[in-house]
């Protein structure tokens, strides 16, 4: 195994008190026991609904993650792309669901070919003609969900009567296996008022309903309704329609969804906590009021709002490629040249795909390294 860079910069600190403030900047950092928090409040919550979680590996892109969470419970891991199965099952990581259609001559030839190393795999279709391709290539029996579009048109059926259409194509198949549907609502996820959003989520669901109910008129039921999101998570729970839960962005909770009151009790109350940052460090410190930092538009997502420093009052604003600021009274006097500052993640899965590794902390402590075993693998 080749040694990353991360590793060789960084692995002689690992278990030496205080080494998060030795670390060469930017790095991406998750605090291990927000993390683990994290993954146990959720795993504990779905369990508690009588169904299953297979959280969504597009967040973090981590065989050392995805374990983690199935040593909590997960049945397994979603994945948006090809790629991103490929690199878990790598890592041993089992019951993998792919969400986007696999559609091309050459991605169906990796899917079957992933298949003999992953027997459980699955993966959604929307479009009888896939649905043929899949069915023509398959060597062993694959399973297939159907993917149901909830008004959004990126993907999925457009309708119950479609929805009926593909399981009858897939029970046909002599190597295809029906395993479910798929029901996700992106723009949902993000509303930040609760009551809102659950009103959104209840006509959302009762559209999932006839199409369940088409199904079912059909003899064909869904064994498996899978989808949801860390915002529509309780909403969904409460419902009762899904057998199983794809959260994934609960294990980091970023800017983007700490904005958001998940549960309806308490707006400024969060389930899950903030576990994933970026390490910056302070390169000049010449100007009034600011202080430059080695993190820009290359350390984060920048289609929401700028990052925020963490326990101190400044606003950050991007300064280029390379470079932010931080901008407060007097804020030159108080930070100096080579101090760390640690940034929030507006938006973790686009910010993640930026790194090569997690550095591990515990406290000020690097305790260890972990590769984002997927990036970059978005084909």
């Amino acid at each position: 195994m080749t040694t990353s860079d991360d590793q060789h910069m960084h692995g002689h600190l690992i278990g030496r008190q205080g080494s998060r403030r030795e670390l060469n900047t930017p790095v991406l950092l998750v605090e291990l026991a927000a993390l683990d928090a994290n993954i146990a409040a959720m795993a504990a919550k779905v369990k508690a609904y009588g169904i299953t979680l297979r959280p969504h590996a597009k967040t973090h892109k981590s065989v050392d993650i995805a374990h983690r969470q199935i040593a909590a419970g997960a049945v397994g891991l979603c994945c948006a792309k090809l790629g991103e199965a490929e690199a878990l099952a790598e890592g041993g990581v089992t019951g993998l669901h792919i969400t986007s259609p696999v559609v091309t001559p050459q991605a169906i030839a990796r899917l079957i070919a992933l298949q003999t190393k992953t027997p459980d795999l699955s993966v959604v279709v929307d479009n009888l003609k896939n649905i043929a391709d899949l069915a023509a290539t398959a060597t062993l029996p694959l399973t297939v969900l159907v993917d149901i579009d909830p008004g959004f048109h990126r993907t999925g059926v457009g309708s119950p009567d479609a929805a009926l259409a593909a399981v009858q194509a897939i029970k046909a198949a002599k190597t295809l296996v029906y395993g479910g549907i798929q029901f996700y609502c992106g723009r949902e996820q993000h509303i930040a008022d609760y009551n809102e959003r659950r009103a959104a989520m209840e006509a959302k669901t009762a559209y999932l309903k006839t199409v369940i109910d088409t199904l079912t008129q059909a003899g064909l039921p869904p064994k498996v309704v899978t989808g949801s999101g860390t915002g529509t998570h309780q909403i969904d729970l409460e419902l009762g329609v899904f057998t199983e839960l794809q959260a994934g962005s609960y294990v980091f909770m970023d800017d983007q969804y700490l904005a958001c009151d998940l549960t309806g009790d308490d707006p400024d109350a969060s389930p899950f906590q903030s576990a994933l940052f970026v390490e910056a460090s302070v390169v000049s410190a010449n100007a009034k009021g600011m202080v430059t930092v080695d993190a820009g538009l290359k350390a984060f997502a920048t289609e929401g709002h700028p990052p925020r420093p963490v326990s101190m009052e400044a606003r950050y604003a991007f300064m280029g490629d390379e470079h932010g600021a931080l901008v407060a009274d007097s804020i030159e006097t108080k930070l100096y040249i080579g101090s760390s500052v640690s940034l929030s993640i507006p938006h973790c899965d686009p910010t993640v795909d930026r790194f090569d590794s997690y550095h591990v902390v515990d406290g000020d402590t690097l305790t260890d390294i972990w590769p984002v075993s997927a990036r970059g693998r978005s084909r």
